[in-house]
């Protein structure tokens, strides 16, 4: 056969290396990388260097006055065996990410699940009834008057009225209380975004599935949510589960709203980013408070991996 005759085999994957074949896709792709271009810029600037910058300032001793100086691992040190407020600060953040974020979790998905089955209006108004404390900027003020620890503080009110208490329960000056109260209050306002979020991802269940599932065995509606609703919401939920662990882990707003302070009594719901804002924005040890921030970032990767290997087992 003659060479003109010959038919030239097409360039497969297997011809190339990684990186031709990676520019070749993103040549291909060139108008979809183009639209998402503003985006990707303002990601990498605000997030992916911000994150990296914290990263190498956390191994100098920088004030923003001076220069950084290179310190090495002396601040994580620090951190770990002589700061007595961050060991503090760690345990009480864990204690509250282990409480809320679960909780907030769950009952934002049966919520949801809940109102996913009333009539469309109503189910708007049950949304928003619902959605309305996460977005309400004065839910701190009605908390504090309601655990006030005077004679017009609504619970202390109705106990001396029954005549339980014969003096008023300082609640948010007293370290056995402190805790508990943030974490109610943490639970009241956690049906935001992610709540939303699993509502529209119960809209876009194909019903046909349920009837499919109906034909194969499955008897009630737990086995309907296990292996057809979850499923088909592994993106919501995905997303759900990094908003509970953004939100469980930086919580100090809701103590800092509920006391007017991030120095809560005998350090009861002192936590990390409250240790973060005090060293970054009060004495301005950026060093220091940058070792923080990577230290509560390395523990929320941690948790988003084990929710992300725990997602993937849902239906199995």
């Amino acid at each position: 056969m003659s060479e003109k005759n010959t038919v030239k085999r097409p360039v497969s994957r297997k011809d190339m290396t990684r990186w031709q074949w990676t520019w070749k896709e993103m040549k291909k792709n060139k108008v979809a990388y183009f639209m998402i271009a503003p985006f990707l810029i303002l990601f990498l600037t605000f997030t992916v260097f911000p994150v990296i910058l914290s990263m190498v300032l956390s191994l100098t001793d920088f004030n923003m006055l001076q220069m950084p100086h290179f310190v090495g691992v002396s601040n994580y040190t620090r951190l770990f065996f002589d700061d007595e407020i961050f060991i503090i600060s760690c345990k009480n953040t864990l204690i509250f990410a282990g409480v809320t974020g679960p909780v907030s979790y769950i009952l934002s998905f049966l919520v949801a699940w809940f109102i996913n089955e009333l009539p469309p209006k109503i189910r708007a108004v049950v949304t928003l009834v619902f959605y309305a404390p996460s977005i309400s900027g004065s839910v701190y003020i009605i908390w504090k008057t309601m655990f006030s620890g005077d004679a017009h503080g609504w619970i202390n009110g109705i106990l001396l009225n029954l005549g339980i208490v014969t003096e008023p329960i300082q609640f948010l000056n007293d370290a056995s209380y402190v805790m508990p109260i943030c974490i109610l209050v943490a639970l009241w306002t956690s049906l935001g975004t992610a709540f939303l979020s699993f509502i529209a991802g119960l809209q876009t269940v194909d019903r046909s599935l349920y009837e499919a599932a109906a034909v194969d065995g499955i008897k009630n509606r737990w086995q309907e949510a296990w292996f057809v609703t979850l499923p088909m919401m592994r993106p919501q939920l995905m997303f759900g589960a990094v908003l509970a662990i953004t939100n469980s882990f930086g919580f100090g707003a809701v103590v800092t709203g509920l006391l007017g302070t991030s120095i809560s009594v005998d350090y009861a719901a002192y936590t990390i980013m409250h240790h973060l804002e005090d060293y970054g924005t009060t004495r301005y040890e950026i060093g220091y408070s940058s070792a923080i921030a990577v230290i509560l970032f390395i523990v929320m990767l941690g948790a988003n991996s084990i929710i992300k290997k725990a997602l993937s087992k849902v239906g199995q």
